[in-house]
């Protein structure tokens, strides 16, 4: 089966997200209690939930000083993970990656307060269950799953939020996965433009943005490292998640889509060892750039990281947003 086929629908999707949970492994590592983060700040999207809430406590059990941007949960979801993580270094920051201004207004906050981000994870996705059109004319899992990111991580750099590094390099993280090996090619004509869709194109559309997220994060690699490691760019692919992230799937499937999650899915605790990985361990300081499919080293796919590919998706992406 090529890799297209085995993203193209939700069933298939599922099914060969299951298996890979099966397969043989050859770890890149193990984290020891002793690779902490003390000192650090780390900034996750999407932490009011799921993988992203369970960064967000292993983080903070680990000494960082965590900032969860979300859309909401606030401030319950920090207030349950400070409970949960036994510290007092967590707070929440409100952003929405569907309102191209509220990406404006959160870098605006975290610069005015002189905040200086060591770890960025750039974890928030959405599926939903069909296409919807934002205030700004993109559609929504575009916007949220990547223009957003390409937006806010550049704003982070540009703004000295993250600062580049040749001794200490940050480190931003993208939560990405295998899925985006499922499409032939970019489509960078059609960029951005909104199309109508229902839910049996999400899927597929999903493994797109991936593959969109991933060659964003190996061209940007590329551009803050040209003179040494300045800026560490990891990405990962953590697995099936059991999360609420398929709460836009038709509510008729819901109940076999609970059983399957409870039976195979992993735990977002467990799910974030990469993510913690990729963060903390010492071995990686100053690593330019590394893909983990959960916890294994691999190549992205070749389209993700063709040099052609990652600057025209780039100089398309700084048009749209002009």
């Amino acid at each position: 089966m090529s890799n297209q086929a085995k993203y193209d629908n939700p069933f298939k999707a599922t099914f060969n997200g299951i298996l890979d949970l099966f397969k043989k492994q050859i770890p890149i590592g193990k984290l020891l209690d002793e690779e902490r983060l003390d000192g650090k700040t780390c900034l996750v999207t999407g932490a009011n939930s799921g993988l992203g809430y369970a960064v967000t406590v292993q983080f903070a059990q680990r000494g960082a000083h965590v900032i969860m941007a979300c859309r909401s949960g606030i401030p319950s979801a920090g207030e349950q993970a400070k409970k949960e993580s036994g510290s007092t270094k967590i707070e929440m920051m409100s952003v929405d990656l569907s309102d191209l201004v509220s990406i404006d207004q959160l870098v605006e906050q975290l610069r005015n307060r002189g905040i200086s981000i060591d770890i960025c994870v750039f974890n928030a996705a959405v599926v939903p269950s069909g296409s919807f059109i934002t205030k700004s004319g993109f559609d929504q899992m575009f916007l949220v799953n990547y223009l957003a990111t390409f937006k806010l991580a550049n704003l982070l750099i540009d703004q000295s939020i993250i600062k580049k590094n040749a001794v200490s390099a940050p480190r931003i993280i993208f939560v990405s996965s295998e899925s985006h090996r499922s499409q032939q090619n970019i489509d960078f004509e059609h960029l951005g433009i909104y199309e109508e869709y229902t839910m049996g194109k999400v899927i597929a559309l999903y493994g797109y943005y991936k593959l969109l997220l991933t060659t964003f994060a190996t061209e940007l690699q590329r551009r803050v490292n040209q003179n040494g490691v300045n800026i560490s760019v990891f990405t990962l692919c953590p697995g099936p998640v059991n999360s609420n992230i398929a709460k836009a799937a038709p509510k008729v499937f819901m109940p076999l889509l609970k059983i399957i999650f409870k039976l195979f899915f992993k735990d977002p605790k467990d799910a974030a060892e990469p993510v913690l990985y990729l963060a903390c361990a010492k071995s990686l300081q100053n690593k330019a750039s590394i893909y983990l499919h959960l916890m294994q080293e691999k190549k992205v796919d070749p389209k993700a990281s063709d040099p052609d590919n990652g600057k025209k998706l780039w100089e398309a992406s700084e048009r749209l947003l002009l």
